[in-house]
């Protein structure tokens, strides 16, 4: 199995939970529309592409629920797959409140490697809190191939600006713990601990019903037996694109 999954993310791990609040809300039916680039290819602390890769994606969301589609593309040669899908994942959540200042997602996301083969997949549970910058944990099962849980530690902000600011400036921060399975199975490690700290910085800029937002990010590696066997620091730049059709 090529040791590779989603950092969106997006559910991504992207990253922390969104307050869910709006879930459960009715509206018209839309699509979530993204395109990002990014120097390096790196999930949870794994340096997947060490080069430029593609990574589009789309959902759209009926009341609480939400389906989506993401993928990567290399666009180097960098692991001899230019210009081709090396991942594609599916997955669907349903998301809503629990208190007004609490909120929840359910999901299960589906891995699939075109060309590596060694498909998996995962179900996931998570709270975010509308509060100070934002907390969240989200709780990852591999059931398939891997058998074993990853848990994603967030906290966000957004730093206010002057309203003439052409730009935002938004703060993340991402710690990650797995079980011994889970460490097993992607670093041949097998213990549980903290594995990784994410931090990164966006700066989202609005341009003709597109956001646009340029970022750089940096990856430390926590645990010394992990950090033995892959970089333990990892500084990437990405552009984001996202719309609403």
């Amino acid at each position: 199995m090529r040791k590779s999954v989603v950092g969106f993310c997006v559910v991504m791990s992207l990253a922390g939970l969104a307050f869910a609040e709006d879930a459960t809300e009715s509206k018209s039916i839309g699509v979530d529309v993204t395109l990002d680039f990014n120097s390096k290819y790196v999930w949870r602390g794994q340096n997947l592409v060490d080069d430029w890769a593609m990574q589009p994606g789309a959902s759209t969301t009926i009341g609480g629920f939400t389906f989506g589609v993401w993928g990567n593309v290399d666009m180097t040669d960098e692991n001899g797959e230019e210009w081709e899908f090396t991942e594609v994942d599916y997955y669907l959540d349903y998301s809503g409140v629990l208190t007004d200042d609490i909120g929840y997602s359910l999901g299960y996301i589906y891995y699939e490697f075109p060309s590596a083969g060694g498909d998996t997949y995962e179900f996931y549970g998570g709270l975010s809190f509308d509060t100070f910058l934002s907390p969240s944990v989200t709780w990852y099962y591999d059931a398939d191939e891997v058998e074993g849980s990853y848990v994603a530690l967030a906290l966000g902000h957004s730093i206010e600006l002057p309203e003439d600011t052409p730009f935002g400036i938004d703060v993340g921060l991402n710690v990650g713990w797995a079980d011994s399975d889970y460490n097993a199975a992607y670093w041949g490690v097998s213990e549980y601990g903290f594995n990784d700290l994410t931090l990164s910085v966006g700066f989202p800029i609005e341009l003709s019903g597109w956001t646009v937002t340029p970022s750089i990010n940096y990856v430390k590696l926590i645990d010394s037996d992990i950090s033995d066997v892959a970089d333990d620091d990892i500084v990437y730049a990405g552009i984001g694109l996202a719309t609403v059709f």
